[in-house]
């Protein structure tokens, strides 16, 4: 059976506000009943002192003290006798109760001076009565006492109009607890009602959907919270994956072109060698030109494959001590005659004394990818490398006075595949845009940094900062 969440909130609070209220009842009823019976009892036991008292210091005997008492608690409906050391009675006034002897344990218990209290029901009669014996004693032994009676009836009169009232005030307040658990109830299901929709709404594929924030602080609220949260991320994850899909599309279209080239470049040449098609002295040209093809395609795939092997921890750094004047030396008479076409000069400046802790190779491999980056966005221009040291690291600088990146897109140049300028597709250097991202995790295996500094039309600026000691390097990658 299928009960709604607003009725199961507000048949629950009725629960627990009736067991409240029953058990709150019997506990004040339990309560007054027995504050009642103590103050009658507290009365009676007050009576009965005053008269032995008096029969003890009276002048007029004890028959005047006797009726004057007996007219006075007649109008109180209670009354009272005089007894024996056995427990006869000796004498009865205003209403007396037949029958009425104390027993040998009644007067066991009194024989020590206490009152007996009890609440019992006399022969003959129809209504529960107080009585009460108080011991007369002589020399420490019991000569008699005095036992007075009343009746419960008008107590439980009294009881029973409270319990009325009691119960008026119970339905009372069930009516206004029924009231407000609807509209609490109402309010919190509406909140869940709001999430509940939102959460079709993003099922159904629309990350747009935002909870509103509520006057509660509570677990609701949190909950709502969590879920702006998860859309937020699930938006961010969204564009990620479409810009991953747009970078995966437009690398597609670079390997086809990247790749569709140089192989249609040696297929042509290798047809014209099959087939006597190319003139002798053109052979040489045709095979070197076929060997710069596929040593392009090597590099390409080699790209990848770098890539994907740093990315997956595959790799071990072998750390050494390299001199940074003689590597930014080997990068500079590496990429001289490049630099030289298109009319860029390398200034490299270091001290000799200048050393740094690195695997020769990768350090090499990151050097080149960003010297190369800079030699593609820079003609008729200047390009700096730089080395220095602080008290923590050693540092490697490359400048360059080229075309440089948009502010916003200096973020974006270490994701894979992204290339600055999209319509420059048949370059010579990074032609997949993977050189960058291959550098920034080859820096984060030295437990290095990179930091890039930009302004469009005026340059571009690479700082590299390596730890100073060996013992600073990530020990998991170290051979």
């Amino acid at each position: 059976m299928k009960i709604r969440f607003l009725y199961q909130l507000v048949i629950s609070h009725l629960g627990v506000i009736l067991v409240a209220f029953l058990l709150l009842s019997i506990f004040f009823s339990y309560y007054i009943e027995s504050f009642v019976y103590q103050n009658k009892s507290k009365e009676l036991i007050s009576y009965g002192k005053n008269i032995l008292v008096s029969l003890e210091n009276n002048d007029y005997g004890p028959e005047v003290v006797l009726n004057q008492y007996g007219e006075v608690l007649a109008g109180r409906n209670i009354s009272f006798s005089l007894f024996d050391k056995d427990g006869n009675i000796l004498y009865p006034t205003g209403f007396p109760v037949p029958d009425v002897k104390l027993t040998d344990v009644a007067l066991e218990k009194i024989t020590g001076g206490s009152p007996l209290v009890v609440r019992d029901r006399i022969k003959g009669s129809k209504h529960e009565v107080t009585l009460v014996a108080l011991p007369y004693l002589i020399n420490d032994r019991l000569a008699g006492g005095i036992l007075l009676t009343s009746p419960i009836s008008g107590s439980n009169v009294m009881i029973s109009q409270i319990n009325h009232y009691l119960i008026y005030a119970i339905l009372i307040a069930l009516a206004v607890s029924l009231l407000l658990s609807w509209l609490l109830s109402r309010i919190h299901v509406n909140r869940i009602k709001r999430i509940q929709k939102a959460t079709s709404i993003v099922s159904s594929g629309d990350y747009s959907v935002k909870i509103p924030a509520s006057h509660f602080d509570d677990e609701i609220q949190e909950l709502g919270n969590d879920f702006n949260i998860m859309v937020d991320k699930i938006n961010r994850s969204m564009e990620e994956i479409s810009s991953l899909e747009s970078r995966r599309r437009q690398f597609m279209s670079d390997v086809s072109h990247e790749l569709k080239t140089p192989l249609t470049t040696i297929y042509g040449v290798l047809e014209g060698l099959n087939h006597n098609m190319i003139p002798e002295k053109e052979r040489q040209n045709g095979i070197a030109l076929v060997t710069k093809e596929a040593k392009r395609l090597i590099r390409l795939i080699n790209e990848n494959l770098d890539y994907d092997k740093i990315r997956s921890d595959q790799i071990l750094l072998f750390i050494q001590e390299i001199q940074v004047l003689e590597i930014i030396e080997v990068i500079k008479e590496q990429l001289y005659i490049q630099a030289a076409e298109k009319n860029i000069e390398i200034l490299i400046q270091a001290d000799e004394q200048l050393i740094i802790f690195a695997d020769y190779d990768r350090l090499l491999q990151i050097l080149i990818n960003i010297v190369k980056n800079s030699i593609q966005f820079t003609t008729d221009g200047t390009i700096y490398i730089r080395g220095k040291e602080n008290e923590q690291e050693t540092i490697i600088e490359v400048e360059d006075t080229g075309i440089g990146i948009e502010e916003s897109e200096v973020e974006n140049i270490w994701r894979r595949f992204y290339k600055a300028d999209v319509s420059r597709t048949n370059n010579p250097f990074g032609e997949f845009g993977l050189g960058l991202s291959i550098v920034k995790k080859l820096v984060e295996l030295h437990n290095g940094k990179i930091e890039v500094f930009s302004v469009k039309n005026k340059g571009t600026k690479f700082i590299l900062r390596f730890p100073k000691t060996k013992d600073d390097l990530t020990d998991s990658f170290l051979a």
